[in-house]
């Protein structure tokens, strides 16, 4: 399955990127994230919890930034497991400025399997773009939160 958004930063490319590599503020706006831990070389271990059609469970995996180009782009590699399935995706994620502000474009295939792809197989999709939109506004609205300067 594909996964696309467009999301517009109140704030300058440089400034948008150091927030996308900030695991602090990553982690506390991914949601159901309980823990981002770093493993070295850009990866990191992750814990969440997330629910698709009445299905809720826990799951544990890795979260890598690979192939940087600062403040342009990198690509997210994400695989993770739990009791009810898993989950696997690929994501590239581009900053460009537009004037005041920085447009992030995130293309991006998932794949999901176990339990939850056989019970949710058509709230998956709208349950990955929600998350995906939820964390995106949050980080937006940490680029222009306390200490932010323009």
């Amino acid at each position: 399955m594909t996964l696309d958004g467009i999301y517009t930063f109140p704030a300058p490319r440089e400034r948008v990127w150091a927030l996308l590599m900030d695991t602090e503020a990553i982690a506390s706006c991914v949601p159901g994230c309980e823990a981002l831990e770093p493993l070295g070389g850009d990866r990191y271990q992750a814990k969440l919890v997330a629910t698709v059609a009445a299905i809720s469970g826990s799951y544990e995996g890795t979260v890598a930034m690979l192939d940087k180009v600062a403040p342009e782009s990198y690509r997210l590699v994400i695989e993770g497991a739990g009791k009810h399935g898993f989950v696997n995706g690929e994501s590239r994620i581009t900053l460009r400025e537009e004037g005041a502000t920085t447009i992030v474009d995130v293309t991006g295939t998932m794949e999901v399997g176990g339990m939850i792809a056989r019970m949710g197989q058509r709230l998956i999709g709208s349950v990955s773009k929600m998350m995906l939109d939820r964390f995106f506004a949050c980080m937006a609205g940490k680029v222009q939160g306390p200490g932010a300067r323009g």
